[in-house]
């Protein structure tokens, strides 16, 4: 296997295609001369995303590469000028993945190559230690823009099963030593279809080590090719971080066109408010107390204050042993607590960017949180306090004073805030709540003695995050415990297609946690961005894998 090309320069490699004199005219949506200057965190350690999923990687994949849609607030919403996804047959389950006319940006087509190398690393087949056969089937139409891929049973994730994450002809050329880039594909195309156990080994090689970045910035140049609107122009290894310099990329034709001529991501520094206020134009900001006032008198001078849930929740997680060992005892307990109290006293000073929650399967702002709202019973199991907490305590049969011991992260001042109150209420109704903080909060939750939680939690965003969680199995359960109505809830989930259908089913999944009274979702976790007036159109996603750089085209320079 060849290595990808390199760059000639150190710590700094240049897109040749952006800045060379024979490069195409930029889109005309971008103004000349126009800037930003972004405080990120993180690393860039790959182009494959797909390969090396993490953050920093994400959302500099979110502004270069094209798909066939995204997940926004827990919906698929397609991108038609990328492509088509649509079910071609229902037995057997059979999905057509149908591009437009999409380039990467060395004028190279994406076609039925790339998505067969999509389709190959979703089936495992590009692993480490890859199956020994693929679950599902792949065939390619004559036209080479297409393939359609035949799954061994109804798959909710459907629609972005399959995308382009990496040049397939980058990847052929460097595992088949091939030059010529539709030969590349060809070669890729070959070994897929005739299950070459031995090439498939050199694709794989080739797609989780050709697209890496050195930790002084050097990479590779055909490994920063692009089919997003953006597109890496250097990377420079810097104390505390990187600058990334991303760049439009001229062959992109996709609905939404960048605007910027230059998004330099920098180190945020220790004091990202003061930078604001000079060398940055957008940043993330941490939820801290001792931020608000300063960003508060930035926003008086016409600085824009945003905030989105990070797709982590806050919420009060019931042990069913010991005082809670009976679910009247754990409904009993929920209906006392004071949700708005614990998420103000927690939060402080940032409270209303706390988007608040009653769903421990679903996230606000989406169409299914809304369903499972209505239809899980929440507000009548637990979500309504009793008329008398006391008499509501007795009559579930736990005594008066009754000890609760609390877990919760000594180190969170959310967690510390959030227990005062709830120990305030508790106590109005007759129970005892005793402090178990710890600076080791997993630790000791591995261990006996505690009866309830206060932790952050990832809102699980498929079927087998949900199996994961609240599964009679689940490799992370929340509780230790699960139902066989519940694990096959979850399975009914994993096979249905139609989004409405498949949000009725979630709804009732929720309803056997509320109906079990062992969890008391709070608030979503938030994610902070401020930008100077220099810039509008900066948003944040809710629970994107890239929250900021996802919404990069509708940054608008002004001036």
């Amino acid at each position: 296997m060849r290595s990808l090309r390199r760059g000639v320069a150190v710590g700094i490699v240049v897109g040749a295609l952006a800045l060379s004199a024979c490069a195409p005219a930029l889109p005309p949506t971008v103004v000349p001369d126009s800037g930003a200057v972004v405080g990120w965190s993180g690393a860039l350690t790959s182009f494959n995303a797909a390969a090396n999923p993490t953050a920093a990687n994400l959302d500099i994949a979110a502004a270069t590469r094209g798909s066939f849609g995204a997940i926004v607030d827990g919906d698929f919403v397609a991108d038609p000028t990328f492509g088509v996804v649509e079910i071609v047959s229902d037995d057997p389950f059979t999905v057509r993945y149908d591009l437009a006319e999409p380039s990467w940006s060395d004028d190279i087509p994406v076609d039925a190559a790339d998505l067969a190398l999509g389709w190959a690393a979703a089936a495992g087949l590009l692993d480490e230690e890859p199956p020994e056969e693929a679950a599902s089937a792949f065939e390619v139409d004559e036209f080479a823009r297409a393939i359609e891929v035949t799954f061994p049973a109804p798959t909710i994730g459907w629609q972005s099963e399959v995308t382009a994450a990496v040049p397939a002809h980058v990847v052929g050329g460097a595992a088949f030593d091939l030059d010529d880039p539709m030969e590349a594909k060809q070669a890729v195309l070959q070994a897929l279809l005739s299950g070459d156990a031995a090439a498939t080994a050199e694709l794989a090689e080739a797609w989780r080590t050709g697209f890496a970045v050195a930790e002084d910035g050097a990479f590779a140049a055909d490994a920063a090719l692009s089919s997003g609107p953006y597109l890496v122009g250097a990377v420079e290894a810097l104390e505390g971080g990187q600058r990334i310099s991303l760049l439009p990329n001229p062959t992109y034709a996709g609905a939404a066109m960048p605007q910027l001529a230059e998004v330099s991501l920098v180190p945020p520094g220790d004091d990202p408010v003061s930078a604001l206020d000079g060398t940055l134009d957008i940043a993330t900001l941490p939820a801290s107390a001792a931020l608000r006032e300063p960003v508060q008198e930035l926003e008086r001078r016409d600085y824009v204050l945003q905030s989105a849930h990070d797709g982590t929740m806050w919420a009060l997680v019931l042990s069913p042993d010991g005082v809670f060992s009976n679910r009247a005892a754990r409904a009993a307990f929920l209906r006392t607590v004071p949700a708005d109290d614990m998420v103000a006293a927690g939060a402080g000073p940032w409270a209303e960017s706390y988007t608040k929650t009653t769903s421990m399967v679903s996230a606000p702002g989406s169409r299914a949180w809304d369903i499972v709202t209505e239809d899980s019973g929440f507000t009548e199991a637990i979500g309504t306090p009793a008329d008398d907490a006391a008499i509501d305590r007795a009559e579930a049969g736990v005594a008066d004073r009754a000890r609760v011991c609390v877990l919760f992260d000594s180190r969170s001042s959310f967690a510390k805030g959030a227990f005062r109150a709830l120990r305030t209420a508790a106590a109005e109704g007759g129970w005892s709540v005793a402090d178990c903080g710890t600076d080791d909060p997993r630790a000791a939750r591995s261990k006996n003695g505690w009866d309830a939680v206060i932790e952050r939690i990832p809102v699980p965003e498929s079927p087998a995050e949900i199996a994961a969680q609240w599964g009679t199995d689940g490799a992370s359960s929340l509780t230790g415990t699960g139902s066989a109505d519940r694990d096959e809830r979850i399975a009914t989930l994993e096979r249905t297609v139609d989004v409405y259908e498949a949000r009725e089913v979630l709804a009732s999944i929720e309803a056997t946690i509320v109906d079990a009274a062992l969890a008391r979702p709070l608030a979503m976790a938030p994610r902070i961005v401020l930008s100077a007036p220099s810039v509008t159109g900066v948003a944040l996603r809710s629970g994107d894998d890239a929250p900021l750089l996802s919404t990069i085209t509708q940054w608008t320079p002004v001036g």
